[in-house]
């Protein structure tokens, strides 16, 4: 299919975007890389009046350290935050992870943001994003606010971004001295959506598991210090609470089944990394 017909607009400041989505409203789509946005159009599966590129902002396009964060802005794509020289020492959750998002192809053009604005439940970055504690920056004509994950993500592709606001910035928490993380995930194929993804982050005071894949949005869990037996009892009753769907991919059986043989070893990964 071809999409319906549209306007375009190529934004040359984020004053120019947000006063266009002030006027259009849901009407508008904003894009930056174009990966989540561009099927949705094909497909008709959104009819807007109006397209606001936003990829060519200067201010948007940069990957800067704020005390203890790391803001990346909204058209930096994936694969310049996988080159940026910092980034296994300041966000090494991320390393992890982002080699598993899509095809280099794909993220030549795709962006950080874009990625988590989109909210797919199997998507690696809104598991990052979540597990961490981040944040998403949301500017309007009206001021800028910030969310964290766990306010922003609502839904299956669903957020608590208003139709006139876009998102200008995610901000991860640097990496804190004695933490260890880890990330595994199963697709059909590499770069497809996982069917389920995990995450750990470790600490002295225990681990934090993230899945993506079976809930409709990245769910987190705190399990403290726990092991053995009491961790097998906990991921499964972390797996039976998330729920999940069958779909084409998997059951919502075998998803909680990974989630409880994959859980222990992404556990001892992050443990193991502690440093």
């Amino acid at each position: 299919m071809k999409p319906a017909s549209f306007d375009y607009i190529r934004a040359a400041s984020v004053e120019e975007a947000a006063e266009l989505l002030a006027k259009f409203g849901a009407r508008a789509r904003l894009m930056a890389g174009g990966q989540s946005l561009m099927p949705l159009l094909n497909f008709r599966l959104v009819e807007p009046e109006l397209v606001v590129d936003i990829s060519t902002i200067g201010s948007l396009n940069s990957i800067r350290i704020d005390g203890e964060w790391v803001e990346i802005g909204a058209s930096v794509t994936q694969s310049e935050l996988l080159d940026w020289p910092k980034l296994n020492e300041e966000l090494p959750l991320l390393a992890l992870a982002l080699p598993c998002v899509g095809h280099f192809q794909t993220r030549n053009r795709g962006t950080v943001c874009g990625s988590i604005a989109h909210s797919d439940p199997s998507s690696e970055l809104p598991l990052c994003l979540a597990i961490l504690g981040g944040e998403v920056e949301l500017r309007s004509t009206q001021g800028t606010r910030r969310l964290k994950a766990s306010a922003f993500q609502t839904g299956m592709l669903s957020t608590a971004k208003a139709p006139n606001e876009m998102v200008v910035a995610a901000r991860f928490p640097r990496r804190k001295p004695g933490e260890g993380y880890a990330f595994r995930e199963i697709a059909r194929r590499h770069g497809d959506f996982a069917i389920v993804a995990l995450a750990a982050r470790a600490t002295a005071s225990g681990v934090l598991l993230g899945v993506g894949g079976v809930a409709d949005r990245p769910a987190v869990r705190d399990l403290g210090g726990a092991g053995g037996a009491a961790l097998g009892e906990a991921l499964n009753a972390f797996a039976w609470e998330m729920g999940g769907n069958d779909d084409i991919h998997a059951t919502a059986g075998y998803r909680r089944e990974l989630v409880r043989r994959l859980g222990p070893k992404v556990i001892e990964e992050a443990r193991a990394c502690r440093s």
